[in-house]
């Protein structure tokens, strides 16, 4: 029999719930790289997803602690597009993805993982990136680590290429 380990997510299925605050407000307090920011806007940050669907997964947050799109200021509503838009090109050239899912789970009932904070999802995909193990096994397996994905995506997002 094969097994296959992931002890860093230990911490998070042991303490899911669990931690006081929230992870979107906490998270621009520490530093770039051990809140895994990509990019830090006026309004919002780019930051990457800690259990990723694939790489170089990454969520556009804005600073504000708001749980609905409408109560966010237009200015940085705005940011919020901006900054998924060039997420898109940077993935884009750096992963050479098939397609680009976009989403917001807005409420508990929509899936959303942070309920109380709403943050737009970027994230490449490949067709048939969901394979057997993912669909049969309900595993991922991401062949980037993530302190590479947050350093050539940092790099991307601050060149003037993208």
């Amino acid at each position: 029999m094969d097994y296959l380990w992931t002890p860093w997510r230990y911490a998070y299925v042991t303490g899911a719930g669990q931690q006081p605050g929230c992870i979107f407000c906490d998270a621009p307090r520490e530093s770039d790289l051990q809140a895994r920011i990509v990019h830090r806007g006026a309004h919002c940050y780019v930051i990457l997803n800690t259990y990723p669907y694939t790489n170089g997964h990454v969520m556009v947050v804005p600073y504000a602690h708001l749980d609905e799109l409408r109560n966010l200021p237009a200015v940085a509503a705005q940011e919020m597009m901006t900054l998924t838009q060039r997420m898109e090109a940077v993935l884009r050239s750096l992963y050479r993805p098939d397609g680009i899912n976009l989403g917001m789970n807005l409420g508990k009932a929509a899936g959303a993982g942070v309920a109380g904070h709403i943050h737009m999802h970027v994230l490449p995909r490949w067709t048939a990136d969901a394979n057997f193990v993912s669909v049969i096994g309900e595993t991922r397996v991401l062949p980037e680590a993530l302190d590479v994905t947050w350093d050539r995506i940092r790099r991307a997002f601050a060149s003037d290429a993208v």
